[in-house]
């Protein structure tokens, strides 16, 4: 009896996580409310509470797996002693497309529902913290590209790279071809812009050098 009430509970909670999943990539995380993720669930608005006290520990519930898998990769990929510093970063940075393309509908759930600034020292959850260790981990790789102390340029730097795979992955966000397709077809273009983003960066890095000197 108590296994049975135990097994109702779960399929409970994994329909009610069905559920948010399924309203947030379609409506986005702040426009779902709970009553509407109870609905979509087929129980009633004071039942989903029993279960999760706020949309804030749904989100929790969906994301932090995926983004530890996430984050177990790129630590792999960032630790690796055979690899160069730009082949980690490329490395890095097709598994982070991959992560995107493979979870297209829930994209923007996982990276940006409740997020904080990537700068900011002591975020309220543990999202916004594991959040920021992954941008973290890109920040090392391209730091040791660069071979440029921590600062604002390598900050700068950072974000710009973000925002380029983050181009990348809403470019293919509706793709009409298999993902291994698209990698096979796509990731010599992908390698090309991370290498001009590199050539960029240090260039950039040269010219800010040799102006501080002369001033």
């Amino acid at each position: 009896m108590v296994i049975k009430k135990e097994q109702r509970a779960q399929e409970t909670k994994n329909l009610i996580l069905k559920a948010a999943g399924k309203l947030f990539s379609i409506k986005g995380y702040d426009a779902v409310t709970m009553r509407e993720i109870a609905k979509e669930a087929g129980c009633s608005h004071t039942t989903i509470y029993l279960y999760f006290k706020d949309k804030e520990a749904l989100l929790h519930q969906l994301a932090m797996p995926t983004l530890q898998k996430l984050y177990t990769q790129l630590s792999a990929l960032l630790k690796s002693e055979e690899a160069t510093s730009l082949d980690k970063l490329k490395n890095i940075s097709h598994v982070y497309i991959i992560f995107g393309l493979e979870n297209q509908n829930m994209y923007s759930v996982l990276i940006n529902a409740k997020s904080s600034k990537v700068d900011e020292a002591q975020p309220e959850l543990e999202i916004n913290k594991l959040r920021i260790k992954l941008f973290e981990m890109l920040m090392e790789a391209l730091q040791h590209c660069l071979s440029i102390p921590k600062g604002e340029q390598l900050l700068t730097y950072t974000r710009i790279f973000y925002y380029h795979l983050n181009g990348i992955l809403t470019t293919y966000s509706y793709m009409h071809e298999s993902l291994d397709t698209l990698l096979d077809r796509l990731t010599p273009t992908f390698d090309l812009s991370i290498e001009i983003l590199i050539a960029g960066f240090r260039k950039n890095t040269e010219e800010r050098s040799e102006y501080n000197e002369s001033n």
